[in-house]
C-alpha cells in the first residue's frame, strides 16, 4: 500500500546524494544489460515487456474481489500480479496519520487509518488460497512484503519475486532478508536518491542476489504527468546495468493512462506495472490510478502490438517488407528518348524516373558507351539484357 499522500508521511526521505551526477566511484560506462528470469519469462533488453498488474489493496479486504482481479489479470494477458502482504502491527503505528478520519481513498470515515487498513487487510488464510490460484492461471506472483513477518509468510507460500516498496527501501534488515531468499527482486525506486539506490542495489548484490529490476515511478493520488520523468529510464539502465521498468500511476481516467506505458517502452522500459481494480467507479482502495479489467486488457494488447515495431537495434539483411519498399520506391534508369538498335548510348540518352524495372541509378555509370541491342522507346526501362 503506497502511503505518499498521507499527512506527515515521507516514504523515502531525501538523504545522501540527490539524483544528478553519479556518485564517485560508480561505473557509469554503459554495461551489457543482463536478462533475468522471473516466473517463466526472461526480463530485459530484447525481450517483450514484462507486464505486471498491481492489485495492491484494490481487493478492499475481500478474497473474492482479489480472485476477480487476478482472473482479470490473466484474461488480459499480463505476466504477473503484484500483491501486498502486511502485518499491520509490524507495519504501522495505530495513530499513524495523526488525524483520524482520512482513509486512503480520501473519503471521510469515523475510523482511523490503522483501523481502516486492518479491515481492508487480507488474512494469511486468504493468501494461502490466492497464491496457488494466481499460478493456476499462469501468472507469476510478485509479492510485496511490507514487514518481516509478511516476508516469512511469502516464503511459505513461494513467491516468484519480491517487491521492495518505497516505504521499506532503506530498511536494511528487511532488504537483507529479501536478498537472502535469492529470488528476483523488484526495487521500487520512486522517491529514492541516487545514493540510496546505489546502496540498496549493492547490498542485495553482496548478499548473493543479482536478479534485480529497478521500477521507476512514484505513486501520488494520482501522479501528475510531469512527475513521471521517463527520460530517467535510459539513464538508470546505463548507470546500473539492470532492467528498468515503469510503475505508472497517472490518473486512470485520463487519456495518458493507456498512452504513457507505450511511450515508456520507447525509452527502454523492460517492465510495465499498472494498478488493476475490479470496478474503478466504486472508488475503493487504490482506485485513482487503477484500470478496469477491459482497460487493462486493451493496454496489454497495445503493448504487444507496439512491440512489433521495435525490431532489431543492429543492421541485418533487408526484410521482405524493406525489399518490397525498395523495389517500388527507388528510381530506375529509363530511356530519355528513343534509342535505336545499334546506337552507342550516351549520358544524354538516359534518365532516372520511378519505374517498375530498370538499372538502379548507382549502376547507370556502366551504361554510357554500351550499344543498344534493341530499340528502346522513351521512358522504357533500360535493363542489361537490352544492351551489348
Amino acid at each position: 500500500m503506497p502511503l505518499a499522500r498521507r499527512p506527515g508521511n515521507r516514504c523515502v526521505r531525501q538523504a545522501g546524494r540527490q539524483m544528478g551526477n553519479p556518485p564517485y566511484g560508480w561505473n557509469t560506462e554503459r554495461k551489457q544489460l543482463s536478462q533475468i528470469k522471473l516466473g517463466n519469462r526472461l526480463v530485459g533488453d530484447g525481450q517483450p515487456a514484462f507486464v505486471i498488474a498491481e492489485m495492491a489493496w484494490s481487493h478492499d479486504g475481500s478474497a473474492e474481489k482479489a480472485r476477480t482481479i487476478i482472473k482479470a489479470t490473466a484474461g488480459a494477458g499480463a505476466d504477473a500480479v503484484s500483491v501486498h502482504l502486511t502485518s499491520l502491527k509490524d507495519y504501522m503505528v495505530k495513530d499513524y496519520g495523526s488525524t483520524a478520519g482520512k482513509t486512503t481513498s480520501g473519503e471521510e470515515k469515523k475510523e482511523s487509518i490503522y483501523e481502516y487498513m486492518e479491515r481492508a487487510n487480507l488474512r494469511p488464510g486468504d493468501w494461502q488460497e490466492i497464491f496457488p490460484y494466481a499460478r493456476s492461471l499462469g501468472l507469476a506472483v510478485c509479492a510485496m512484503p511490507n514487514d518481516i513477518p509478511s516476508l516469512r509468510l511469502c516464503e511459505q507460500l513461494g513467491a516468484d519475486a519480491y517487491v521492495v516498496a518505497a516505504a521499506c527501501f532503506v530498511q536494511q534488515d528487511l532488504v537483507s532478508e529479501v536478498a537472502r531468499t535469492k529470488r528476483p527482486v523488484i526495487l521500487r525506486i520512486g522517491g529514492a536518491t541516487l545514493g540510496e539506490i546505489e546502496n540498496t542495489v549493492s547490498l542485495i548484490r553482496q548478499l548473493g542476489t543479482s536478479d534485480i529490476i529497478l521500477l521507476h515511478g512514484i505513486q501520488l493520488y494520482p501522479t501528475r504527468i510531469e512527475d513521471t520523468h521517463l527520460r530517467l529510464i535510459p539513464t538508470l539502465k546505463a548507470t546500473f546495468g539492470l532492467p528498468v521498468g515503469l510503475a505508472d500511476h497517472v490518473d486512470a481516467d485520463s487519456d495518458q493512462a493507456l498512452a504513457l506505458p507505450l511511450v515508456a517502452l520507447g525509452f527502454g522500459a523492460s517492465a510495465i506495472e499498472k494498478h488493476l481494480t475490479h470496478d474503478r467507479s466504486l472508488k475503493g482502495e487504490d482506485f485513482e490510478s487503477a484500470l478496469n479489467p477491459d482497460e487493462f486488457k486493451k493496454l496489454v494488447a497495445q503493448i504487444r502490438e507496439v512491440e512489433k515495431s521495435f525490431g532489431s537495434s543492429s543492421f541485418r539483411p533487408l526484410s521482405s517488407g524493406e525489399q518490397r519498399y525498395r523495389q517500388v520506391s527507388r528510381k530506375r534508369t529509363v530511356a530519355a528518348r528513343l534509342i535505336r538498335k545499334g546506337t552507342r548510348i550516351t549520358a544524354e540518352d538516359i534518365a532516372f524516373k520511378r519505374a517498375d524495372d530498370g538499372v538502379y541509378p548507382d549502376e547507370s555509370k556502366f551504361i554510357p558507351g554500351r550499344t543498344a541491342a534493341v530499340d528502346i522507346k522513351e521512358d522504357v526501362p533500360i535493363t542489361w539484357d537490352k544492351l551489348l
